[in-house]
């Protein structure tokens, strides 16, 4: 008799979710402002990034014999994410001219209130069935 399988979260619908809303969102600021709608996006992929690569490593291994393994590849995700941001936030600011600061910090704000209310219905999701 094998154990009961645990399936993986879908948590890749939230990254999908995170992509899809980021590309229409600038698509619109452009209409408005060139400026705003690439610092927007910018800010987004700072968020979106870092959080696809956490989770496709914590998600990575499943089960009770699997629990060290997880536990690494969870810190390893959180040290790879908080890196991968400093280095958007790195990038961002020295690489593109013009840039508007304040619409950066907007889409990666934006895109990690996503990431948390996505987290909170795919958990909220899970418990109901």
């Amino acid at each position: 008799m094998t154990g009961a399988e645990i399936a993986r979260p879908p948590v890749h619908r939230i990254t999908l979710a995170q992509l899809g809303l980021l590309v229409l969102l600038s698509l619109l600021l452009l209409a408005w402002d060139r400026v705003v709608a690439y610092s927007v996006f910018s800010g987004g992929l700072i968020a979106v990034v870092p959080q696809a690569y956490f989770a496709t490593l914590a998600f990575r291994w499943r089960g009770a014999r699997a629990a060290g393994a997880i536990a690494r590849s969870s810190y390893a995700g959180e040290v790879g994410k908080f890196f991968l941001s400093v280095a958007g936030f790195a990038m961002v600011f020295s690489a593109l001219r013009p840039i508007s600061g304040l619409a950066v910090f907007a889409g990666y704000l934006v895109m990690l209130a996503i990431q948390i209310i996505g987290s909170w219905l795919l958990l909220t999701h899970d418990q109901r069935e």
